[in-house]
């Protein structure tokens, strides 16, 4: 199809409008500074420390990507891994290179799918599509950027690009299989987000997406296979790793009333990081009330109803709720949004814009809110108030319809409202926007992250100090620890979270990884331990795994705020 709006004027009967050179600035400029920002201060999240800890350390013992644990699957590993390759320098710099290395990637796969819906939409479509969508990505909050849903989504956006661009089908297909395989493997979970990513090559074209799930499934399979084949372990932890997560679904059961509530809960939450969410609906309305037929706006509407629930089961399922499971859905809440802005012909939608402009002050405003006032009613009301305003839009642009006005004339207007877009994307970025939202309640700014990151840095430092240069180290510590203590482990469990988990779940100690992950612990034991008691607390875990640690190593008791010693082994 040319394009999804109703009212497209043919090609004659559009007036031609000078275009002014001075139009993208306004857009682009703001845009870029905000990406800068963002890759100078972000800072990575502690679950990517965790990968790059245990992949660094896991590295110095002598075992590749294939084969340290790191609580992700085969191919997520190699992608961190090979991200970590071209960085040199402190901390701060290695990052960075890191984040600058992400946004290129994000970057790409925007362009490519910019390039891709050129073929079937206008190009202002086309632009502030892919624009939202890859800066979106680039401007991610931090517990969001480079997780293995945040590869997923980016590696999504190039098979939707693969399966739209090319001008013959099957090509097409084949060519999104092998990135849409990919986000399947960076997680297995994210096998939800390919089939978003199918899901919207169908409201495009039928048939191209029937080709794109007969090629990628098959694909995704071989991909997995090469990765049991090529890890020796790979296997085993798949079936291991579901088992250490007490929340899961499994192990929980199913109660609709606390999923329909928590449900509630965890949207709102997620819509304070990524204010965009919050437009969803008003998006999808604008660009429903564009499309002729009611079988085909049926159909549309039924497809984002299948993303929705589809998107949010995956969240329930993994029973965490941790927010950057569902960083999929406010991907395509950002390209929504482009397409109903790009595709307003006679009259920008300028309440829905205006709405999206101090949206983008949401976040830094509700962290700074009374308690009373962070709550998820707070945060649904303010997605009416998004909805109202774009039933306003819809109804100006249906009456400038009946009355065959001509549209606006020239860009300017656009890009006004796309530049609120900008503002509304960056909400994520600022000191004061929140880094941890729980039932409407702001944990942590982003500000207070970042102090935190620097006092465990110190810590680490502190503790690095008692540790002689090149010593082996055993680390009963979580990730943030091991990352900053940055002494090489001594087996391929650079960092204990199997053990750990025994706290939770007697039956882990009968899982073969944790008794390999024991075995770390006095066979060929390293010199020194870091033992973290707030997180391992050796007295809550398995009774033989205690003892085992207690005959091996002599930790003195904690001291002062830190509850984390070096241990020297007996």
């Amino acid at each position: 199809m040319a394009t999804v709006l109703a009212d497209e004027a043919p090609p004659a009967a559009r007036p031609r409008v000078r275009r002014s050179p001075l139009w993208w600035p306004v857009v682009a400029v703001p845009a870029a500074a905000a990406v800068v920002y963002t890759v100078l201060t972000r800072r990575l999240t502690g679950d990517l420390q965790y990968v790059l800890g245990a992949l660094r350390l896991g590295g110095e013992a002598g075992y590749s990507p294939s084969e340290v644990f790191t609580h992700r699957p085969f191919f997520y590993r190699w992608f961190v891994a090979l991200l970590d390759v071209p960085t040199f320098g402190g901390t701060i710099a290695r990052e960075t290179l890191i984040e600058a290395e992400g946004a290129l990637i994000a970057a790409a796969a925007a362009f490519a799918l910019y390039t891709a819906l050129l073929r079937r939409v206008s190009g202002r479509e086309a632009a502030l599509t892919a624009g939202a969508t890859g800066l979106l990505l680039v401007l991610a909050p931090r517990t969001d950027f480079l997780q293995p849903e945040w590869t997923a989504v980016v590696l999504t956006v190039l098979g939707i690009a693969a399966a739209l661009g090319p001008a013959r089908p099957w090509p097409a297909a084949l060519l999104a299989a092998l990135p849409l395989g990919l986000a399947v493997m960076m997680k297995y979970s994210t096998a939800s987000t390919a089939a978003v990513g199918v899901l919207l090559v169908w409201a495009v074209d039928r048939g191209r997406a029937v080709r794109v799930a007969l090629v990628a499934v098959p694909g995704a399979i071989a991909l997995f296979g090469l990765s049991v084949l090529a890890g020796s372990h790979e296997w085993q932890w798949t079936e291991d790793m579901p088992q250490i997560n007490k929340s899961a679904l499994s192990r929980t059961g199913i109660d609709p009333s606390f999923i329909l509530e928590r449900s509630v809960d965890f949207l709102a939450d997620r819509a304070v990081l990524s204010p965009v969410l919050l437009l969803l609906p008003g998006a999808l309305l604008l660009i429903l009330a564009r499309v002729q037929g009611r079988l085909r706006r049926l159909e549309l509407l039924l497809i984002a109803l299948l993303i929705g629930v589809g998107a949010l089961a995956v969240v329930v399922v993994q029973g965490n709720w941790f927010l950057y499971h569902a960083v999929q859905l406010t991907v395509v809440a950002a390209a929504m949004w482009g397409l109903a802005v790009g595709g307003a012909r006679r009259s920008p939608p300028w309440c829905f814009g205006v709405v999206s402009l101090l949206f983008g002050a949401l976040p830094v405003l509700y962290a700074e809110a009374p308690k009373g006032l962070q709550r998820p009613a707070t945060v649904w009301a303010l997605g009416l108030v998004a909805l109202l305003a774009a039933v306003v839009d819809a109804r100006v642009e249906a009456r400038r319809r009946a009355a065959a006005k001509p549209g606006s004339r020239g860009v300017w207007p656009a890009a006004l409202v796309a530049l609120a877009g900008v503002v509304c994307l960056s909400g994520s970025i600022w000191p004061g926007s929140p880094h941890l939202v729980s039932h409407g309640k702001v944990g942590l700014t982003s500000a207070t992250f970042l102090r935190n990151s620097e006092t465990k840095k110190e810590d680490a430092d502190r503790l690095r100090a008692q540790i002689p240069d090149g010593a082996r180290v055993l680390y009963l510590a979580f990730g943030d620890t091991v990352y900053y203590v940055d002494h090489p482990a001594q087996c391929r469990y650079p960092i204990a979270t199997f053990l750990q988990r025994s706290r939770f779940l007697d039956d882990v100690a009968d899982l073969p990884s944790f008794k390999e992950n024991a075995d770390c612990v006095d066979h060929d034991p390293a010199p020194y331990a870091v033992l973290d008691r707030s997180w391992f607390r050796p007295g809550n875990v398995d009774p033989e795994l205690q003892r085992r640690i207690t005959a091996t190593y002599d930790c003195p008791p904690a001291s002062g705020r830190s509850k984390t010693v070096v241990c020297v082994r007996r």
